[in-house]
């Protein structure tokens, strides 16, 4: 086991045998940027001050032999082989920075199914290069070539390899788009994605307790967040409350049953608004918290869903003392518009 310290700020991180230096800051946390994680793109590159490390096979178009002088590596292929090892990073740099979006970008609908009353679930896959994204961003969908404006639709898994991209999208009244997703786009058409876009992610560096809270398909980014946290190894305990109208509209309880067999951290909890039934909770948002949550003082809380849903959550969850730079809100109506980050927050492709 080795220890990989940043600095300036001093903080460390354990490094287990075989690991990369990027392997050990993700599962510490630590977004350190990266692309293509085989020595290729030089978008993990950081200087080195002392220790010694592996370097493994890099191309010189990703890590010069002057930059190599200069003590710099790559953290995607770099193993340490001393007790320690120091980097140049981990302070301001270490916060998430967002992927410029793009325009257009061909997929196709691989898969579609009906997951809930009102709610289709599509797979899309990337004809070119994958749309690269943070959990909780969105993406637009539309056609205009038969006059289906693009409507912003969040992305509810994470990453994939094979830059696939799922999402749900609850039929709306006199909703053009969204009918045309239920009545008319087909399993092997092509469309066009735009994106990602928005703000609402979660910050690998986050130590907290975190409650998640959706309703409708705010638990699309929402499931998103949860399944990278806990890919990733992340601790502290990770709860969901779910809320819907009926039974009809829950979904995704299988993955959430899953998750919770799988991770001791990880739990959920459903409550419906318009029935009681065996197994669930019932009542509105502000009605069950505090029932589960007494004290949310110390807690991360994220809420996504109508405008009217997120701002009930935001109420509940400061009557139970959640701070307000630990509540992150994603409420659907106001995001029809893409949300590009400002420059400070964009990766410099």
């Amino acid at each position: 086991m080795a220890r990989i310290v940043m600095q300036p700020s001093g903080k460390s991180v354990e490094c287990a045998y075989g690991d990369t230096v990027l392997m050990a800051l993700e599962k510490a946390g630590y977004a350190l940027p990266n692309n293509c994680r085989a020595g290729a793109c030089g978008e993990c590159k950081v200087k080195v001050t002392s220790g010694q490390f592996d370097q493994g096979m890099v191309l010189d178009m990703a890590l010069s032999q002057d930059e190599r002088k200069q003590g710099y590596g790559l953290m995607c292929m770099a193993k340490p082989i001393s007790d320690e090892l120091t980097i140049e990073w981990g302070t301001e740099d270490a916060k998430p920075k967002l992927f410029p979006p793009r325009e257009d970008a061909l997929f196709v609908v691989i898969d579609k199914k009906s997951v809930a009353a009102r709610v289709v679930e599509l797979r899309l896959r990337p004809v070119g290069q994958p749309i690269r994204y943070w959990p909780g961003q969105y993406v637009t969908l539309g056609n205009p070539r038969e006059n289906i404006p693009a409507r912003a639709y969040s992305i509810s898994n994470p990453p994939r390899p094979d830059g696939e991209l799922v999402l749900q999208i609850a039929r709306a009244e006199d909703g053009v788009t969204s009918n045309w997703v239920h009545d008319t786009l087909q399993i092997g058409d092509n469309v066009k994605i735009s994106g990602a876009y928005g703000t609402f992610i979660g910050d690998p560096s986050v130590d907290t307790p975190v409650l998640c809270l959706a309703a409708g398909t705010g638990l699309a980014p929402i499931l998103a967040l949860a399944e990278a946290a806990l890919r990733r190894g992340f601790k502290k305990p990770v709860a969901m409350v779910v809320s819907a109208r009926s039974r009809a509209d829950v979904y995704s309880q299988g993955m959430m049953a899953w998750w919770r067999t799988k991770h001791r951290n990880f739990d959920y909890k459903i409550t419906l608004t318009r029935e009681e039934a065996e197994g669930y909770l019932a009542g509105r948002i502000g009605t069950v918290l505090p029932k589960l949550f007494p004290d949310l003082s110390k807690h991360t809380i994220f809420a996504a869903g109508s405008p009217e849903f997120v701002d009930a959550c935001v109420a509940a969850v400061k009557q139970l003392g959640a701070k307000d730079e630990l509540i992150h809100v994603e409420g659907f109506f106001a995001q029809q518009q893409p949300v590009v980050a400002d420059d400070d927050h964009l990766l410099k492709l």
